[in-house]
């Protein structure tokens, strides 16, 4: 019997299409690398019977990156990454094991039929997929097709069966254009990141940000809010008059009416036209016109507006919007959330779609409304050729989704129904009125027929206070007529949904991008959100973008990267040339750098103006070890040390806090000692400011501290406080904490698993001898008499924490709370190794007191 390998997205969506197609007969089992599981079953194929193996990746399996030596900051110039610098593939997580996953449940399989998501990223994926497998399966015959590509929109039993009766190939233009836009934008991004993070941070203290990352797209929509805090900050208010006037007929309540002339800027002109009205105690109805008037049912939802309506009516983020609709879609809730398509294909079941939404007591009258007088035909939309618009694929309610999800749903929703309800109709009355020589009006709207707003109440017409009847020559009574000051305001900050609008309307980003750029501007500090959702730029936003247009302004506008995006969408339609428009626009962005290297100091003088210089920043914390003079901790973003004798500054661990380590000095360079500390609950550990940015031993890197060094001798080292292999990664070593007394623990050097032991011990030190079993250091724990838990008031025992009997219930297993995931400067780190002295290779680790330490587990 042969083998179909079925390869999703994600674990969730393999589990509900296997569910489909397999009708729910299929037996599920844990992949390898215990992220993603194996669903398979016997079915038909191509009219044969064949075993299917449905499982998934978990996004992309791999990222396209520097080779190693091009990723050290300090001995590579930026310029050579431009077209110097070799790229290569590698995986994107590798903990997961994505590809040696992919290649044992591949072994042996006849054909592959990728699930992937249907839209360029999805088609890369597809090739990322087959990369990994094509090597392992079985070869066919040379005119057999073994490669097939399920295109799908939703997850229904409708959508999953017409997809696998439909098979097609993965499509290999748009995955280049997407392999293009990668490596745009790690050259160009990286190139740019680099030169001017290391130039900035290296002369002022206070940027507070611990990148000062340039992106083709990031910086454009930056530039979009900068453009307006300027028009806001250049705005001078102007002072206008304008007439007000009141009219009253009878016993009805007065009219206020409107000026035709609207406004004048110069107050005795305003005063003559006050003098010329007053001449009259009566105003004269000249006309009255109604007007039946349609306000239209919205065009089907796109990603973009869904974006818009959820930052400013519902007050969530662009990204944290895109995390929800995915997991609705996932779920089977919603239709694929990425698309640019406003108009249903022709064979869209609108009425089936609309049918499941009868049980709702929410909208459930307006539904079977619709149902029983029947569907208004949706607007003509744009089909971009992509998927179908977002629309809800069954029912659902609140309990189900949670709290956001819910208010998500019933936004898609209601855009659903009000896409095939009538328009809202509506008779607008305008009555003009002459008072002496001025003309004047007002106006009122009564509702006909509400329509689609019946379902969007928010864009119903407003109740407003019925105008009075009359005709044409009727007169009412004038209350008073008066010259009112007001002055013009400035633009407020750009809202979310109106730079989503901007980003659409300059071809800034995609679909699925839009969200990761505005995160990233907020996250690197260049802007702040703030009520109603409104993006104000920071200093160092504000800065960046004024300096770009003194340099050269074509790297802040829109107009550059848009071109770019044009070109990447033709290679995706097979019209241009991959290597041709990779190389054109590295062509165009090289110049630029080098342009922008040699003009930094235009940038640099705006700088100097909004920032402190770095020897002005900080406080004294430890003493340097080349000139014995104290050096200034700066605790902004990235916080470092710096000596302004020597004028050097020193990398140190983010997202924690940092204090001096008791004046003890590193016995290699006689810098003073610093602790680093995730907080009271979490990891600390010292590190000497030098070694951590210049491993003194080979087998050391960047961003290394004292509990990662190994230095054979020194007290503060791996080889004095390591005790054994981490229980739970591989690599990593449980190390001593010596300041964490009287609570006493120890914490892997490479992951957050932190052991509690030896509460109230007076003295806890890690012994020369190790433990016979395990291999693992042992550990002499030093009790007060009032206080010691030893067997027979014991104070004092040494002993192995994995597997001394008489330590067993005095130890217990946690995580580590972090702030955030640590930020060392090192990237990768070496395998795990015992204390140098007297160790027998690396320690075992120590597998049954594991399952007594998970016990304990926190």
């Amino acid at each position: 019997m042969r083998t179909v390998l079925m390869v999703a997205e994600k674990p969730s969506l393999a589990q509900s299409i296997s569910k489909i197609l397999s009708k729910g007969n299929c037996t599920s089992r844990k992949g390898l690398n215990g992220a993603c599981s194996v669903h398979e079953y016997t079915g038909s194929f191509q009219g044969q019977t064949v075993r299917f193996k449905m499982t998934s990746v978990c996004g992309h399996v791999m990222s396209l990156d520097f080779i190693g030596k091009y990723n050290n900051w300090d001995k590579v110039d930026p310029a050579e990454l431009f077209s110097k610098a070799p790229t290569e593939k590698k995986e994107a997580t590798p903990k997961l094991n994505m590809v040696k996953f992919l290649q044992v449940e591949a072994r042996g399989c006849d054909y592959v039929v990728l699930w992937l998501d249907c839209d360029k990223e999805g088609e890369n994926i597809c090739f990322e997929v087959l990369d990994a497998i094509q090597p392992v399966m079985n070869k066919g015959s040379v005119r057999e097709r073994s490669v097939y590509r399920a295109k799908f929109s939703s997850i229904t039993d409708t959508d999953i069966w017409n997809a696998m009766n439909c098979l097609g190939e993965p499509n290999r233009n748009e995955a280049l254009s997407v392999d293009a836009r990668q490596e745009l934008d790690l050259r160009i991004g990286c190139a740019f990141t680099r030169f001017q993070t290391k130039y900035f941070q290296g002369k002022y203290g206070n940027l507070d940000s611990s990148l000062i990352s340039f992106g083709p797209c990031q910086t454009p929509t930056l530039g979009f809010c900068v453009e307006r805090h300027d028009k806001i900050q250049s705005f001078k208010p102007e002072t206008y008059w304008i007439l007000q006037a009141k009219v009253f007929k009878g016993k009805d309540s007065p009219l206020t009416l409107d000026w035709n002339r609207v406004r004048v800027f110069d107050r005795e002109v305003g005063q003559m036209f006050v003098n010329l009205a007053k001449t009259s105690r009566e105003a004269q109805v000249q006309s009255v016109s109604k007007k039946e008037k349609t306000k239209q049912r919205p065009q089907a939802l796109n990603t973009v507006e869904m974006l818009r309506v959820a930052s400013s009516a519902l007050g969530m983020g662009p990204q944290h919007t895109m995390q929800i609709a995915e997991r609705l879609y996932t779920q089977g809730y919603i239709s694929y959330p990425r698309t640019e398509t406003t108009h249903y294909p022709e064979n869209f079941d609108l009425k089936g779609t609309l049918k499941q939404q009868t049980n709702n007591p929410i909208w459930a009258d307006e539904v079977k409304a619709l149902l029983s007088t029947g569907l208004n035909r949706p607007r003509k939309g744009t089909d971009a050729g992509d998927h179908p618009p977002i629309t809800p694929m069954r029912a659902a309610s609140e309990g189900e989704l949670g709290s956001d999800g819910w208010r998500l749903y019933e936004y898609i929703t209601r855009h659903f129904i009000a896409t095939v309800s009538q328009d809202c109709k509506y008779l607008q009355t305008t009555i003009d009125f002459s008072i002496g020589t001025e003309t004047f009006s007002c106006s009122g709207k009564t509702l006909i027929s509400p329509g689609y707003t019946a379902v969007m109440p928010w864009q119903g017409i407003p109740l407003e206070e019925s105008l009075p009847d009359c005709e044409c020559g009727d007169t009412f009574t004038v209350d008073e007529i008066k010259l009112v000051e007001k002055q013009t305001s400035p633009p407020d900050y750009l809202t979310e949904a109106e730079l989503i609008t901007l980003m659409e309307k300059h071809g800034i980003g995609t679909d699925a991008s839009i969200p990761v750029h505005i995160n990233n501007i907020c996250q690197r500090n260049y802007v702040t959100i703030e009520n109603g959702r409104k993006l104000k730029p920071t200093n160092l936003g504000i800065v960046l973008v004024h300096g770009y247009y003194k340099i050269d302004a074509e790297l802040v506008l829109p107009t550059i990267r848009s071109a770019v995006e044009k070109q990447l969408n033709l290679i995706a339609l097979g019209k241009a040339n991959y290597q041709q428009v990779l190389q054109h626009a590295l062509d165009i962005f090289k110049r630029k750098f080098h342009y922008f290297v040699d003009s930094i100091t235009s940038m640099d003088e705006l700088m100097e103006v909004s920032f402190s210089p770095i020897a002005a920043t900080g406080k004294p914390l430890s003493r340097c070890g080349k000139c014995h003079r104290f050096m200034k901790y700066i605790q902004a973003k990235p916080s470092r040390l710096h000596c302004s004798h020597c004028d050097e500054t020193y990398s140190l661990p983010q997202n924690g806090a940092i204090k001096l380590y008791k004046e003890l000095r590193c016995p290699l360079d006689d810098f003073e000692l610093v602790l680093w500390t995730s907080g009271a609950r979490g990891k600390s550990y010292p590190l000497c400011p030098y070694c951590f940015s210049n491993p003194p031993f080979r087998d050391m890197k960047k961003g290394m501290g004292c509990n990662e060094c190994t230095h054979p001798s020194c007290q503060h080292s791996l080889n004095s406080l390591g005790i054994g292999q981490c229980v739970e990664c591989d690599s990593g070593v449980l190390v001593l904490d010596p300041t964490s007394g009287p609570k006493w623990r120890m914490a892997c050097n490479k992951c957050n698993v932190v052991v509690h032991f030896f509460e109230h011990a007076h003295r806890v030190q890690v012994a020369q001898e190790s433990c016979d079993a395990c291999d693992a250091s042992l550990v002499a724990v030093d009790f007060n008499k009032t206080r010691t838990p030893l067997p027979a008031g014991e104070t004092q025992h040494t002993g192995c924490v994995f597997c001394d009997p008489i330590f067993q219930d005095l130890v217990e297993l946690k995580h580590a709370t972090m702030r955030h995931f640590m930020h060392r400067g090192g990237g990768a780190r070496r395998g795990g190794r015992g204390r140098g002295r007297g160790r027998r290779g690396n320690p075992k680790k120590p597998k049954d007191k594991m399952a007594a330490l998970a016990a304990y587990f926190v």
